[in-house]
């Protein structure tokens, strides 16, 4: 049994809302998942600061004693998760963006391999393509297995046909979220992928040392020499592009130096 965990980034519990539960009962009907939706507004959740103790000393001395944890535990928990956000004034909700900004520190540090991800973003007429594109970015980032997320038009009143796109969308999304679910949780990577642990890691043991944080969490999960985050079969020609790609890192850095 897979467990999924959708995050909802609006108070108002409805086309949002609505939509997840639908995602959610498409992928009830595999028969092999657990969900659980998580309304952000139910939680208490501080606005980051910007004080950078969670990059400099570590997510434990975040000034902030909220609920931020409990949240992270259950992404943690969490086989699949969905990220989902009202188009708010062309991004997505402040809610959302502070739920982010929370755990940004992942995004230096990596954590989250061998778990899917998807993002749902509701609109009323423009901009959720982009907010889509930024959420599935985070998802990368993070490190998630990312399924490519869905914008949904739910202009009020929806009409049958604006209701049978929604349908239509949000049943292709399940069954590629579902696919990605029930697949390998730790594929190879991707071209881009590798790109980019390879260089980013190259110019890390270039520019920092143990003083670092960041520096000592890649020395500990040894990245600082591995082909990539996980054990990953690369093929000729990735094996080949991952130490190009570090030869390029460690050329640029010289450039600029």
């Amino acid at each position: 049994m897979k467990k999924v965990t959708a995050f909802v980034g609006s108070a108002r519990k409805k086309n949002t809302q609505h939509a997840v539960v639908q995602f959610m009962n498409n992928l009830e009907a595999y028969g092999d998942v657990l969900n659980e939706i998580v309304i952000l507004s139910d939680y208490n959740l501080g606005i980051c600061r910007g004080c950078f103790q969670c990059f400099e000393r570590g997510e434990e001395f975040c000034p902030l004693k909220d609920d931020r944890d409990v949240l992270m535990d259950k992404i943690m928990t969490s086989d699949g998760v969905i990220f989902a956000s009202p188009n708010y004034s062309f991004q997505l909700s402040g809610m959302m963006k502070v739920f982010l900004d929370r755990f940004g520190f992942a995004v230096h540090r990596p954590r989250y391999f061998g778990k899917t991800f998807t993002s749902i973003v509701t609109q009323g007429f423009h901009g959720g393509s982009d907010i889509v594109k930024y959420l599935d970015f985070v998802g990368d980032y993070v490190g998630f297995n990312t399924v490519k997320g869905a914008s949904l038009t739910t202009l009020i009143p929806i009409s049958e046909k604006a209701q049978q796109k929604i349908d239509k969308t949000l049943a292709n999304l399940s069954i590629r979220f579902h696919a990605s679910l029930a697949g390998p949780a730790y594929p190879v990577p991707t071209l881009e992928k590798l790109m980019i642990f390879r260089m980013g890691r190259t110019s890390m043991k270039q520019m920092l040392d143990d003083k670092s944080l960041d520096f000592r969490y890649y020395k500990a999960k040894g990245w600082l020499e591995s082909d990539y985050y996980y054990p990953s079969h690369l093929g000729m020609f990735k094996r080949a592009a991952g130490h190009l790609f570090d030869s390029m890192a460690a050329t640029v850095r010289s450039l600029i130096a």
